[in-house]
């Protein structure tokens, strides 16, 4: 299991904590950006946040909780990404987004809200790289985790593995030493204030790589 930090709830500034978070074994910064539109909140500017991740020794994991991402898309591209994953509840062509996220040679990704459910998403299987389960309704850190996502991810496993699919399958929202049991078969978990508000972030990515 792979572990993506998201810094939308810490108790250290913007700098302290990317450094706190490079200095760990996690995979991946989570990059939450909202704008106001898809979700009620907002985050920092891309140019805000790029001259802080520009040097970072971590990929990025860039999630877009925005109503129109192709100019998050071209933007954020411009950093060390790995992957940028899309709302499918958005009113845009999904099939458009991820062709343009492709086109950077970046992996592409999909998230669903919590009372979305695996058949919206069926037909893109096989053209993305990611899943991305909302355990938690988009735009708030430090929220409680969904139980009722579970049956999800055991649907996507098994879709996986009968169509011998590749995408990976992510969950957010909720991530802790306590939620930690009930996701065995996630491939990367993405995990905000259990680790940013600690005094001791490779303490808490250590409990959660255990399982």
């Amino acid at each position: 299991m792979k572990v993506a930090v998201s810094f939308l709830k810490s108790n250290y500034n913007l700098i302290e904590t990317i450094n706190k978070i490079n200095n760990t074994n996690a995979e991946y910064i989570h990059v939450d950006i909202m704008d106001g539109i898809f979700v009620s909140n907002t985050t920092y500017q891309f140019d805000d946040l790029y001259n802080v991740l520009k040097n970072t020794n971590k990929l990025l994991d860039i999630h877009l909780m925005v109503d129109n991402p192709i100019n998050y898309i071209i933007e954020y591209q411009k950093l060390n990404v790995d992957t940028i994953t899309i709302h499918y509840e958005i009113n845009h062509s999904i099939i458009d987004l991820i062709n343009l996220i492709k086109g950077y040679k970046i992996k592409a990704g999909i998230a669903i809200n919590p009372k979305t459910n695996i058949d919206s998403i069926k037909k893109y299987l096989n053209l993305i790289d990611n899943v991305l389960i909302m355990s938690v309704e988009p735009g708030l850190g430090g929220q409680e985790f969904n139980k009722e996502v579970l049956p999800k991810i055991e649907e996507l496993y098994k879709i996986r593995k009968e169509n011998n699919l590749n995408f990976r399958i992510s969950i957010d929202g909720g991530v802790n030493d306590k939620t930690i049991k009930y996701l065995n078969l996630i491939d990367v978990v993405i995990s905000g204030s259990f680790i940013c508000c600690s005094n001791d972030f490779q303490k808490q990515i250590d409990i959660l790589k255990k399982g």
